[in-house]
């Protein structure tokens, strides 16, 4: 009989422990703290996330029932929800966050031989926000609208690996458009946007960083056409020009050529203009590049449905960010241990399993390998499957 370490600890061991004290560290996170340390209260919040726990008193309550096993789990204070509470409340929310960076960090060296939809030198990343509604009066620090509170989850999100590389969490006012002044650009990489990004000077200091974006374009865009290049009509593509911004305002924002390109979704029944400022690439790879854009979206859904980041365990912001963060962290350590154990399930799948086994003593790979699972995908048909080995994500 395997006596050794419980599930839990083992998917934790993918956490690397120097990392969170040093992020612990840099921001004095256990000064003048005796009993329940940063650890603690990290490893409470993510086996509520494992197991889908809906509050403090779900927490307590379940660990509490295995409270012979808390000790091999790792937690060492007394678990109680005013310790989780407070903690959740005071600790800076700046720890998990850092700790969540370096894991991606990890995460993107691991995926990054994952395949493309298509073939493409650069790094292609997707902008975008999700909202996350809460209670004005619960949460008075979430303005968003007269009689509504919510906040915005920025991501930046690899396109090569679904692994978000940047997260910004604001209050529901922040417009997406303000989140281009505190991205960082990468040289050479490409940053694939919706049109709610559209503002020619933040664009332009993209461009200046010798970035590329790429951007749908809106319905007054007014320019003046200097080239047409020829495309292949069978593709879906209408017209692939070269222009210049005439309009008073736009032109002096962006005072130089971009290339716009028309096509035609024939599956959608949509008709896209983007614009972009590389003209290298074929004017087809720019339209299924746009297209990808869309696992930002599965992102948002996949994490919406699947993590306990829509209803919160406090209503400080300091806790509810803590919360998000540590969300993230666990969402990319079971990304990890997915790649490392060469799993060949949806992270959907593996978070399923871990969250009925976290007090057993099974070996990792032997708790995957010995479940009987069907090659069919047994999710409804409105849950994601983010990386599935038949997606190539």
């Amino acid at each position: 009989m395997y006596t050794g370490k419980l599930v839990f600890s083992q998917v934790l061991d993918f956490m690397p422990l120097h990392t969170f004290r040093r992020c612990v560290a840099r921001y004095q996170g256990d000064y003048k703290v005796k009993k329940f340390t940063c650890l603690d209260q990290y490893l409470c919040m993510a086996f509520a996330q494992i197991t889908y726990r809906e509050s403090l008193r779900d927490i307590e309550i379940c660990l509490r029932a295995q409270e012979q096993k808390l000790y091999h789990m790792g937690v060492r204070g007394k678990v109680s929800r005013s310790t989780i509470a407070d903690a959740n409340e005071q600790r800076n929310w700046k720890i998990y966050a850092d700790l969540a960076y370096a894991l991606i960090h990890t995460a993107r060296i691991l995926y990054s031989d994952e395949p493309f939809a298509f073939e493409l030198e650069q790094t292609a990343y997707a902008l975008d926000a999700t909202t996350i509604d809460l209670c004005l009066s619960m949460f008075p620090w979430a303005n968003f609208r007269k009689n509504k509170g919510a906040v915005k989850l920025h991501t930046l999100l690899d396109l090569r690996c679904s692994i978000p590389t940047f997260i910004h969490i604001s209050d529901g006012k922040l417009h997406e458009v303000n989140t281009l002044d505190i991205v960082p650009y990468e040289t050479g990489s490409f940053y694939v946007m919706d049109r709610g990004y559209l503002d020619y000077s933040r664009l332009y200091t993209l461009s200046q960083a010798l970035a590329f974006f790429l951007i749908r374009a809106k319905s007054n865009l007014q320019c003046r056409r200097i080239y047409s290049h020829p495309v292949d009509r069978s593709t879906g593509l209408i017209y692939d020009q070269t222009i210049m911004l005439t309009g008073f305002y736009q032109s002096k924002d962006y005072p130089e050529k971009l290339r716009r390109v028309k096509y035609h979704d024939a599956e959608t029944d949509l008709t896209l203009v983007f614009l972009t400022n590389n003209f290298n690439l074929p004017a087809i790879t720019v339209a299924e590049l746009y297209r990808s854009r869309w696992q930002v979206e599965l992102f948002f859904k996949w994490i919406k449905q699947h993590l306990r980041i829509k209803s919160f365990y406090g209503t400080s912001e300091n806790a509810v960010k803590t919360q998000i963060w540590i969300a993230i962290s666990v969402y990319v350590i079971v990304a990890i241990l997915k790649k490392q154990l060469r799993l060949p399930y949806s992270l959907y799948s593996i978070l399923q399993i871990l969250s009925v086994s976290v007090f057993e003593r099974t070996p990792l790979y032997q708790l995957f390998t010995r479940t009987n699972y069907k090659a069919e995908n047994p999710m409804s048909c409105n849950q994601l499957n983010l990386f599935d080995e038949t997606t190539g994500h």
